[in-house]
Parts: C-alpha cells; sequence; structure tokens
C-alpha cells in the first residue's frame, strides 16, 4: 500500500466537476489525468486541500464552496460601457477579452443600442462545486 498524499506531494487525477444541480461544467474524460502539487495555490484551495490524506485508486466525493474555488460573485465586477465601443457583432453571452494572455474576461450580460453591461466575475463565481475525484497517481 502506498503511503498517503502529503503536501507538496505531485499528484494526479481523474475528475468530473458538477453544479450543485447536478449539470457538469468539466471533466477529466478523455484527456490525461489532472497533475498539481497538493496543498498549492494551481488548483482551486479546495481541491489542493481535498486530496490530502487520500492514497491510489481512491474515489472522494468533495464539496467546494465559494471561498474555496473561484471566490463569491462580485457587484462591482458588474461594469456598464457605452455600446460603441464594443464590437459591433457583440451580443449576449460572447466572452470580450484583448487577447493577452492573463488579462480579464468580460461576459456579455445585456446590450442595447446605448450600454452594454459586462460581467467579469467567473462563470463559476459564487457557486458551490462538487467533484467526484479518483487519486491515480502520486509522484
Amino acid at each position: 500500500m502506498t503511503e498517503p498524499v502529503k503536501p507538496g506531494d505531485v499528484v494526479a487525477i481523474n475528475y468530473v466537476g458538477r453544479l450543485e444541480d447536478g449539470t457538469v461544467f468539466d471533466s477529466s474524460d478523455g484527456r490525461d489525468p489532472l497533475e498539481f502539487e497538493a496543498g498549492s495555490p494551481n488548483v482551486i484551495s479546495g481541491m489542493s486541500k481535498a486530496v490530502v490524506g487520500m492514497q491510489v485508486g481512491e474515489e472522494k466525493t468533495i464539496e467546494i464552496p465559494p471561498e474555496e474555488s473561484y471566490g463569491e460573485r462580485k457587484q462591482e465586477l458588474l461594469v456598464k460601457v457605452q455600446t460603441q465601443q464594443l464590437p459591433d457583432d457583440a451580443k449576449e453571452g460572447d466572452i470580450l477579452s484583448d487577447g493577452q494572455p492573463g488579462s480579464p474576461q468580460w461576459v456579455v450580460v445585456e446590450r442595447d443600442d446605448a450600454e452594454t453591461v459586462l460581467d467579469g466575475n467567473h462563470p463559476l463565481a459564487g457557486k458551490t462545486l462538487i467533484f467526484d475525484v479518483t487519486l491515480v497517481g502520486i509522484q
């Protein structure tokens, strides 16, 4: 039997991430397992902490509140801009960015001829995330 995961171990997991209503928002199915350092900030903190103590082959369902994932929704990240400042074809639901790696992304939530409301919150902000995790390796 292998040792359980300790903070600092590099782990590999397979997972399915879903919302409380059962909607799947991410999964490792069909991809390589997700690798990260347990206890590090390289993934959401709730996931990073939850794998500590697991053993290879162990399966676990983890419920992660917003404060340990993408945070609460912030009202100040809803902004109004002049519609003329945006691309002519930008419509509700579109994601806008300046294209630079790491730059903020904004979702068009309302648009009319004069003003457009943009949301800079992460799409999963304010949501409790549920992950079904299988630990497949420890390096």
